[in-house]
């Protein structure tokens, strides 16, 4: 999805869980939101303490999940978002933080679900990530 405001950049869906929501929960909600895509939770891939957040210090949970009905296509269902793509990931568009493509490596690799802490954020700028 790339974003309508801040560095209109690339970004996976997501968003703030509410009070007493599971990120499971969270990652579905956020994407219907996002996309009007339904979506169902497999796996946590990516656990992450990042304690400068713009919005202070916070846990980050990266969920994998699947499309249902498969075939569905997403839409622009927010303001926020001004447009959206898959692709593969030797051609990740920019501008991208490098948090976006290590969040992207984790759910790509099997290994095991490891924390990780989330330093500095730097923007990848040029056409395309590698």
């Amino acid at each position: 999805m790339r974003h309508s405001y801040g560095r209109q950049n690339w970004e996976l869906p997501g968003g703030v869980a509410t009070p007493g929501e599971s990120p499971e929960v969270t990652a579905m909600r956020e994407v219907a939101e996002e996309t009007a895509l339904t979506v169902v939770a497999e796996r946590i891939t990516g656990v992450y303490a990042e304690p400068c957040h713009r919005l202070g210090p916070a846990m980050l949970f990266v969920v994998l999940c699947h499309r249902e009905p498969a075939g569905t296509s997403p839409r622009i269902n927010s303001d926020e978002i001004t447009q959206f793509g898959w692709f593969e990931r030797s051609a990740l568009p920019r501008p991208m933080s490098d948090f976006t493509i290590r969040r992207i490596d984790d759910a790509l690799d099997q290994g095991p679900l490891l924390s990780r802490l989330v330093e500095q954020r730097r923007w990848l700028e040029d056409d395309v990530a590698r």
